[in-house]
């Protein structure tokens, strides 16, 4: 298939999308029981998720694995959705203050008719990311922007807003309803369009990013598939309770990871009682990795 992305080249766009890839390179490293349980899971809820949605172990800790990886993969999101824009014309994503900043000495048409030459970004991943407090914040900051400067307009964009929209920002400051015409709420969609002239510029992003991103995965030196222990150590752990049904062994050996000083838990696996937290689940960890029957 041609190119057909005029605002971008192909070049330029695939090196976008590996760099994003490879900031997922730190999550994608292998997680073993001591990183499965670096926060301390919450065993109880891990095994109520096992029960309630009727999946096995293996499934149950391979979905907690994704979550704590997905957790820190939003930065590495709302990196493309920011940087890509360093690549078109006219735009600047500063390394501090405003996310994107677009220049125009042709004028920029805003919908009201007023024609601006700056624009000022902030950019969210979803909608109903900031709270009231932030939404104050950001509100303000654009309004000194524009005071400051009266040949601009502030955006608020989201990638993910409710609808396709460019509309007055309304929200709350100090209890006060506020709003102003140069102060906007764009959809990402829209923010495209602004900035490209094409109404489908991000559809035709989103068309062609599924290819790239496949295409970088698989090159060589790419992305490594990563080979996870988790559920095999928990295994090794669960044969302390060897006397116990599989099951609730394997509950046991989740337990610990949280629950390992506890008054039954430490005694249950005839631990000193003179080890700390730290102490014990190191000693569980051993137990993990060299533990066999």
């Amino acid at each position: 298939m041609a190119w057909d992305l005029d605002f971008i080249s192909e070049e330029d766009f695939r090196n976008h999308v590996r760099a994003t890839v490879m900031k997922y390179g730190e999550k994608l490293k292998s997680f073993d029981l001591k990183r499965f349980n670096s926060n301390l899971i919450d065993p109880v809820k891990l095994i109520f998720d096992k029960s309630v949605y009727r999946t096995n172990w293996e499934e149950s800790v391979k979905n907690e694995i994704f979550r704590q990886r997905d957790k820190s993969n939003n930065n590495d999101i709302g990196y493309f959705h920011q940087n890509i824009f360093s690549y078109f014309d006219g735009c600047e994503v500063p390394r501090m203050g405003w996310d994107v900043i677009y220049r125009n000495p042709d004028g920029i048409r805003m919908p009201g008719g007023d024609i601006v030459h700056t624009i000022y970004v902030e950019m969210k991943n979803k909608h109903n990311t900031m709270n009231s407090a932030s939404s104050a914040k950001t509100y303000i900051k654009m309004q000194g922007q524009i005071l400051e400067d009266d040949d601009c307009a502030c955006l608020l964009v989201e990638a993910i807003a409710k609808r396709s929209q460019n509309i007055k920002w309304s929200t709350k400051v100090d209890g006060k309803n506020v709003q102003h015409r140069l102060i906007r709420r764009v959809s990402m969609d829209q923010f495209y369009a602004i900035l490209t002239g094409d109404e489908n510029a991000f559809y035709k992003v989103c068309e062609r990013l599924p290819g790239i991103i496949n295409s970088v995965v698989n090159e060589k030196n790419g992305v490594t598939v990563p080979y996870d222990t988790v559920i095999q150590e928990l295994r090794n752990v669960a044969k302390l309770y060897a006397d116990q049904p599989e099951d609730l062994a394997m509950a046991m050996a989740v337990y610990m990871l949280g629950f390992s000083t506890y008054a039954g838990f430490r005694r249950s696996v005839g631990q000193d009682f003179e080890l700390d937290e730290n102490a014990m689940l190191m000693r569980i960890y051993e137990y993990a990795k060299h533990f066999s029957e």
